[in-house]
This record gives C-alpha cells, structure tokens and sequence, in this order.
C-alpha cells in the first residue's frame, strides 16, 4: 500500500531563526515557517490553513527564553501532535545555536542535514 508522505514543518519564531535552520537542513521534505515572535488566534488558523499543520509532521523549535517558552506552550496546545526540538539553553536562542548542535538536533528527529555541520 502506497502512503503520501507527510511535509515536515518546522516552526520557528523570527526569520533569523528561519536562515539558520535552513542553512543547516537539506531535506527536501522540510518547510520553515516563522511566527515573528507572536501568535495571534487570526495568524495561527491562517498558518494552520495554509499548511496544512493538521495533517503534517509538525515540529516546534523556538528559542529557550520567556518569550519561545509561551510560544511553545501555546502551539503545543494547539498542535498536540507537534514533536519539540529544544536548543541549549546555554544559546537561548536558535539564531545563536551553533550550527553543529542545531544538526545534531535535526538528525535526531530524522530531518536531513548537511554533514559539513555534523
């Protein structure tokens, strides 16, 4: 039996967190998707609409301060399904993350990476 194989979405907060996560994947199955930092109900079904978050591997990756943390909790409530990816808290932020720890950190959901950064 044939199965469609679901798109991975990742969601990040800003498009510096965005430029560097695709710097590092190359999985061709990936689309990065930024919510500049706050998510407003509107924003959120227009996201959820467009991509299908629904019916996609969804993965959450956002940075490890007060702000990314809210972030997380809402989309974890509204996307149970949702698998998280956390960067060290050492970084607090994605767009700080070193490229190595955030492919070692992809490759550990099975998203594909550049092994120059491993």
């Amino acid at each position: 039996m044939w199965e469609d194989r679901l798109e991975k979405i990742i969601i990040v907060e800003g498009r510096s967190d965005k430029k560097k996560i695709e710097k590092v994947i190359i999985d061709p199955d990936v689309t990065v998707i930024c919510t500049n930092g706050t998510l407003g109900v509107e924003q959120f079904d227009e996201l959820l609409y467009k991509y299908e978050l629904d019916d996609q591997d969804v993965y959450i990756l956002v940075d490890e301060d007060k702000t990314g943390l809210k972030l997380r909790k809402q989309l974890s409530r509204e996307l149970p399904h949702a698998k998280h990816i956390h960067v060290n808290k050492v970084y607090k932020e994605v767009a700080t993350t070193p490229e190595k720890d955030l492919a070692i950190a992809l490759v550990a959901k099975n998203i594909e990476v550049n092994i120059a950064y491993l």
